[in-house]
């Protein structure tokens, strides 16, 4: 029998362990000497690095704990947003494809919530 809380569960560490290991490239950027990243909405590249990090480290470890979850799955969506509509705009699928793939996959978690086994589900059953 099948246990959708057990597949939003794999969903939720499966997407974000992927998610992650891109992110741990950019977090290594944030500590060169120079910030060198693009800047495709105007913010300037470290701002723009600094959210990236944001949306590829820190989110997805709150995803795969299921803690804050909704709110975590925000900063993955703009920033796959954004790569996939602004900063791949004029390429061809293929180069879009991974970001389209993941905004969906974080649009999908956003939409469910994180199941029951999550701490969202435990922090609010205590208060319940």
């Amino acid at each position: 029998m099948f246990n959708p809380n057990a597949g939003l569960l794999m969903w939720r560490v499966v997407l974000s362990s992927f998610f992650l290991t891109h992110g741990l490239d950019k977090w290594q950027r944030l500590f060169a000497d120079q910030i060198d990243f693009g800047d495709p909405i105007g913010l300037g590249p470290a701002l723009s690095l600094y959210l990236v990090v944001v949306a590829e480290v820190f989110a997805p470890i709150f995803i795969i704990m299921g803690y804050k979850t909704r709110w975590a799955c925000l900063f993955p969506i703009v920033a796959m947003f954004v790569a996939g509509f602004i900063t791949h705009a004029g390429d061809p699928f293929p180069e879009m494809e991974k970001a389209l793939l993941y905004l969906f996959g974080y649009i999908l978690i956003f939409m469910t919530g994180p199941g029951q086994y999550s701490l969202d589900y435990l922090i609010d059953r205590e208060r319940r």
